[in-house]
Parts: structure tokens; sequence; C-alpha cells
């Protein structure tokens, strides 16, 4: 590969700067829209319960489980568009730190860095055996990139509480029917 001339590499590098802050807003945008989801889910299932002991209906329970299922997958599903953006950060940060890394005395600096240092951050806090050097960033692996290894809907924080909003529905709705509450 021929060496490039400077401005092209000062191109280069503020194009990839301008393109990983977008990423990030965009990232940050998803966060807030995630957020949102979370709070409706919780309120539509927490009202759906308290009127259900209220009016005395049992089937306003299976409306908490139900509205709980409904968010839990519509969170996901927004979890997937926000992770689709995830490859591309890492492919930025890889190639900045191939093209622009800097050596310093306790060794290679680039930057940016934030999705790395997100991977690499729970190995170092546990003192783990590393996957990888904490300043040299790899790509995602083929997996990821078609979307295998990740499964949104069995993460913790995607899941909770949409899964107790549906478990504690479908315990009041059995109930319920079995009478635990009186007739309707």
């Amino acid at each position: 590969m021929a060496e490039a001339e400077p401005e092209s590499m000062k191109r280069l590098h503020d194009d990839l700067h301008t393109e990983y802050t977008k990423l990030l807003d965009i990232v940050n945008g998803f966060d807030q829209r995630l957020l949102t989801v979370k709070g409706w889910g919780v309120t539509l299932s927490l009202a759906s319960l308290g009127l259900g002991f209220q009016q005395g209906h049992y089937g306003l329970f299976l409306i908490a489980a139900v509205s709980g299922a409904a968010f839990w997958l519509l969170e996901a599903y927004v979890k997937i568009h926000q992770i689709h953006y995830y490859p591309r950060m890492r492919d930025i940060e890889v190639t900045a730190y191939e093209l622009f890394r800097v050596d310093t005395a306790t060794g290679p600096a680039s930057s940016p860095l934030i999705d790395w240092g997100w991977k690499t951050a729970g190995q170092r806090f546990r003192r783990q055996n590393r996957e990888g050097d904490p300043q040299v960033p790899d790509r995602y692996p083929k997996e990821m990139e078609e979307g295998r290894a990740v499964q949104p809907w069995t993460m913790a924080h995607v899941m909770f509480p949409h899964v107790v909003s549906i478990v504690v529905g479908i315990v009041l709705f059995i109930l319920g029917l079995n009478g635990a509450f009186g007739p309707i």
C-alpha cells in the first residue's frame, strides 16, 4: 500500500472522528428511547396490577402480563437496532489505532477506544486473564456481525423488569381463575 499524503491522512482522521461522534450520538439516542420504553412498560404493568386489585377484576392481571411481554419485545427490537452500530464503532477504533496510534512509555495509545474500553473493563476490574490487550482493539468476530452471538431479549437489563410483570401478572391471573380473589 502506498504511503498516504499527510493532508489525506488528516482528512481521514477528521472524517473518522466526525463519524464516530455521530455514531455515539445515535447510540445515546437509542438509550433514551430504551428508557422511555422501559418506563412506559413498567407504568402500564404496575397500573394494570394495581387496578386489578382495586377493581377486583383478575383480567387486568393478564393485561399486565401481556403488556410486560409486549414492552419486553419492543425493548429487545430497539436494542437490536442500537447494537447494529457497534461493529462500525469498533471498525473506526481499530482503523484509528492502526493508522494514528502513538507509542508511549506505557504502551501504544490511540483514540477513540470507547467500545473497546467497555469490552475490556470488566476483565481489568476483576484482574482476569484478558482476551486482548486493553490498549490494542480488535474487530468484532464474524458471529457478532451476523447477529448470532447477540440475543437482546435475554440480556438482563432488557429483560427486567418486564419479566417480573409477566410472571406476577400470570401468577395473579391464575390465582384469580382459581377463585383466590373471589368472583369477578
